[in-house]
């Protein structure tokens, strides 16, 4: 629905201005009127020009509303309703103060359709994009039980959480991948450009070279000669190994190698580990069913594996047994996992213990990725050395065979 700025005069003739979504522009008007405001002027949010960017972008670039402003948005939130604003003001105050248009235009639907006299859970259900299956359950919970501010404060710590923990996997991935361009980028130009010149004056003696350098030869002739074939082979098994883990079966062999592999996959397991029970202590802790709970967990857990596991577990749990019991068959919860649930399930504290083990494992996590990072950098040295040796060997070969000759 298209959303619309403007500027009115109130009953008392004090000048406001704010936003507000409507099919047109007299559905706008007659809105704002219902509502004791008159409006002076008005248009629509978008321009044209905003519009044609959308159309050709899909709004990937443009419109778009990012992950920090929405946690922002919520923190704010939580802080007005806090203070015992009601939540129509909070809102109109967030859009005030938002430098955001995506996100302004956002939240002034949400307020719209709760001014129309739907709930706050409905109204950012009609954003998925934004607002997650998580999000949209917790506040929910919230708004059923009157602690909504409660709510929102936790979602706030939760995103928290989570983004601080992707930036710390990303964080610690940009070293390796930016040595690796350079790197594969040095030993191209090294190979296509300098190393030809320097082996013309072995190929020119006509006599028997060593084995690495007639394999360095080779790969410098096919990389100047054949470099369009190579970029061809290199793209068809990039789309090979896409299409192969799009399917079903290269989706739980991706999902398996992942929690399987030597180093990386205690990495992995300690993460899902982690998000699992961070995730399903925050909605249980906002008053969400278990099994609904579980079953949002299961949604957002991105392996396969472990969903299976998970849905596994509720089918148990529906049966009458405890989580616990229903998770302790399954070889990637660890038995000190299933332990400190079981306590939790005992002691009537679930909850908290859930919170306890995301600490744990979130630490676990922390530890793992400074060892991971601390020993990125000797190995990509090595590797590097290795490749810029071979080259060097390649070349000092035949010299110092010259050496011997003469």
């Amino acid at each position: 629905m298209p959303v619309f700025e403007y500027k009115a005069l109130s009953k008392n003739g004090k000048s406001c201005k704010g936003l507000i979504d409507a099919d047109n522009e007299g559905n706008a008007r007659n809105k704002l009127r219902a509502t004791g405001k008159y409006p002076v002027s008005i248009r629509e949010s978008l321009d044209k020009k905003e519009v044609n960017k959308k159309q050709f972008l899909g709004g990937v670039l443009f419109d778009r509303v990012k992950a920090e402003e929405i946690q922002v948005f919520t923190r704010q939130l939580a802080t007005l309703l806090g203070a015992g604003i009601p939540l129509i003001n909070a809102l109109a105050s967030l859009i005030e103060q938002s430098t955001s248009p995506a996100l302004k235009r956002v939240l002034a639907q949400i307020r719209d359709s709760i001014n129309e006299g739907s709930t706050l859970t409905n109204s950012l259900a009609k954003h998925p994009r934004l607002f997650s299956n998580i999000y949209i359950n917790m506040v929910r919970s919230g708004e059923a039980s009157g602690s909504l501010d409660i709510v929102l404060e936790r979602l706030a710590d939760f995103g928290e959480k989570q983004r601080a923990l992707q930036g710390k996997l990303k964080a610690a991935l940009v070293y390796p991948i930016f040595m690796a361009f350079i790197g594969t980028g040095i030993l191209f130009f090294l190979i296509a450009y300098i190393v030809p010149n320097i082996t013309q004056v072995f190929t020119d003696m006509e006599r028997a070279l060593p084995l690495p350098t007639r394999v360095l030869i080779m790969a410098s002739d096919t990389l100047r000669e054949y470099w369009w074939l190579v970029a061809g082979f290199l793209f068809l098994i990039i789309i090979f190994i896409r299409l192969f883990l799009a399917s079903e079966t290269g989706t739980r062999f991706w999902d398996r190698m992942q929690l399987t592999l030597p180093g990386v996959g205690k990495l992995t397991r300690q993460i899902v580990l982690a998000r699992f029970a961070s995730t399903l202590g925050s909605l249980l802790n906002s008053g969400v069913p278990l099994i609904t709970s579980l079953q949002i967990v299961s949604s957002i857990v991105n392996n396969s594996l472990i969903k299976d596991v998970l849905d596994n577990a509720m089918e148990q749990i529906q049966k009458g047994k405890s989580m616990s019991h229903a998770l302790e068959t399954s070889v990637w919860f660890p038995p000190v996992f299933i332990q400190m649930i079981s306590v939790g399930e005992q002691s009537g504290q679930l909850e908290g213990m859930l919170e306890k083990i995301a600490t744990s494992y979130e630490r676990e996590v922390e530890a793992a990725i400074l060892g991971m990072t601390s020993l990125i950098e000797p190995v990509m040295i090595a590797a590097m050395g290795a490749a810029v040796g071979f080259v060097v060997l390649s070349i000092l070969l035949p010299i110092f065979e010259m050496n011997q000759m003469i």
